[in-house]
C-alpha cells in the first residue's frame, strides 16, 4: 500500500515535467533502472533530428517533442518521445499519465526518423516501425492505400501497439500477422482506458470505423 501511495504522488509530477525525466544522471542512478525516478531511455532525440528529412516547412513549424513515460512489456518503466503538432502534446501527455497508472504496456515510443527505422532515408518507414511494435506520432507520409497525406503527416495521429492492434481492411492486415486479440495486454478496446481518455479529450479511434479497422490508431483533426 504504502509503495502504491508514493506512486501515486510522485506520477503526477513526473509526466507534468516537473521529476524523474529532469534528474541529473547521478540521482536518477540512486534508483533501479526501469523504475519511475530512472527509466529505461528507448528514445532522447532532439526536434531537429526527430525532423531532419524534408517535409513541408509549414508542417515542421508545428512539431514537438514530447517526452512519455511507459510501462513497457518486460515490467519496467521506460522513456520515449512522440512527436506531434504541439498544439496536441498536453492530450499526449494526459493519455500517457492515464495509460502509466493502469500500468497498460506499450512495447516502444520512438520517433519514425530514429535510427532504429529511418535507414532508407525517406519518412515512409512504418513498416519498420510496426513490425518492431513502436509507437509513434508524426510522419510525413500517404495514408495507408491512399494518394492523400495521412493524418500523421500532420502531426494530428498516432499509431499504439501495432503487433497488438493491427490495421484489418478485407484480407489485408498491417503488420502483416498480427491478429487483433481483445483482452490480450497491450490490445485496445472501447472499454481500455487509453480509448476512453482519447475519445474524451476529442480524439477519433480508428477501432471504430466501419469500411476498416485501425485498432492502433488515433486521430484529431485541428485547423489549419
Amino acid at each position: 500500500m504504502l509503495r502504491r501511495y508514493l506512486f501515486s504522488l510522485i506520477l503526477p509530477l513526473i509526466l507534468c515535467g516537473c521529476a524523474t525525466v529532469g534528474l541529473p544522471p547521478a540521482q536518477m542512478q540512486q534508483y533501479p533502472l526501469g523504475t519511475v525516478q530512472n527509466p529505461i531511455i528507448d528514445s532522447n532525440i532532439t526536434l531537429s533530428e526527430a525532423l531532419r528529412k524534408w517535409a513541408p516547412a509549414s508542417l515542421k513549424a508545428k512539431q514537438t517533442v514530447v517526452d512519455v513515460l511507459y510501462y513497457s512489456f518486460d515490467g519496467k518503466i521506460h522513456k520515449g518521445q512522440v512527436v506531434i503538432d504541439r498544439r496536441l502534446a498536453n492530450d499526449i501527455r494526459e493519455v500517457f499519465q492515464v495509460a502509466l497508472a493502469a500500468k497498460f504496456p506499450i512495447k516502444s515510443v520512438i520517433p519514425i526518423s530514429h535510427d532504429r527505422f529511418f535507414r532508407d532515408g525517406e519518412w515512409n518507414s512504418d513498416g519498420q516501425s510496426m513490425m518492431q511494435n513502436n509507437t509513434s506520432g508524426f510522419n510525413y507520409r500517404n495514408a495507408t492505400g491512399a494518394k492523400v497525406l495521412s493524418m500523421h503527416a500532420y502531426g494530428y495521429a498516432i499509431d499504439i501497439n501495432p503487433l497488438q492492434n493491427p490495421y484489418i481492411k478485407g484480407r489485408k492486415t498491417l503488420p502483416p500477422g498480427a491478429v487483433y486479440m481483445p483482452g490480450r495486454p497491450g490490445t485496445l478496446t472501447r472499454n481500455s482506458s487509453v480509448v476512453k481518455t482519447f475519445k474524451r479529450l476529442g480524439w477519433v479511434w480508428g477501432g471504430e470505423w466501419k469500411s476498416l479497422k485501425d485498432y492502433q490508431h488515433f486521430e484529431k483533426a485541428l485547423p489549419e
